[in-house]
């Protein structure tokens, strides 16, 4: 699949904004500042699609672009920003709910680590929700050009292992290097998108 075509849609803050429709949803999710707007506008060929800004915790709703007119990628809040209140961080917290709770079209999800550390409490929590609602997962390993090539599988391999080991899991986790910069990981993410949107609809 190739990304020809990719638009806003509309934010959703709240339950009664889902846009609904037959249209499957890829979400993708990641800590602030892990490269997400970034990535995305990679994806979709273009630079201005998704606002990327200096500032971590700016995406503060959950954002639906339609691709190729026939599925939704849709741009989760960042978690884990250390400088918002108690009451941000519960709001975030009652937005995801709503979003797993009423997204019938959600396929899979795409949760973005920073290959350079290992995943946080919050990357772990994303995951085991991932789980909880019976949702596909990948993981987009980014920030991977800050890093030397020869060193991105072993990078990889203990990423995959921390995660296992904090979920107490023994599973096979897709784990993609990507970097918006060096050009990588783009054909491996649209691929997956692909496959799960073409995939029945989660009961």
């Amino acid at each position: 699949m190739e990304i020809k075509k990719a638009a806003f849609y509309k934010s959703m803050k709240k339950s009664v904004d889902y846009p609904g429709g037959d249209l499957p949803e890829i979400a993708f999710a990641g800590k602030s500042n892990v490269g997400k707007s970034s990535l995305i506008n990679y994806l979709a060929n273009n630079s201005k699609l998704a606002y990327v800004s200096k500032q971590p915790g700016k995406t503060r709703l959950i954002n639906y672009f339609l691709i190729n007119d026939s599925f939704y990628l849709v741009d989760l809040p960042g978690y884990g920003f250390a400088r918002v209140s108690k009451a941000e961080k519960d709001s975030w917290a009652e937005m995801m709910q709503d979003y797993f709770r009423v997204a019938r079209g959600l396929r899979a999800m795409v949760i973005l680590i920073d290959i350079r550390h290992n995943p946080t409490g919050d990357d772990v929590q994303m995951i085991e929700w991932a789980a909880h609602y019976g949702i596909p997962f990948m993981v987009a390993a980014t920030k991977a050009d800050k890093i030397a090539k020869s060193k991105r599988f072993h990078y990889v391999v203990q990423m995959a292992k921390y995660i296992s080991a904090a979920l107490d899991i023994d599973m096979d986790i897709d784990i993609v290097p990507v970097s918006s910069t060096d050009k990588r990981g783009k054909e491996e993410i649209v691929a997956y998108m692909e496959k799960m949107t073409a995939e029945e609809t989660r009961a």
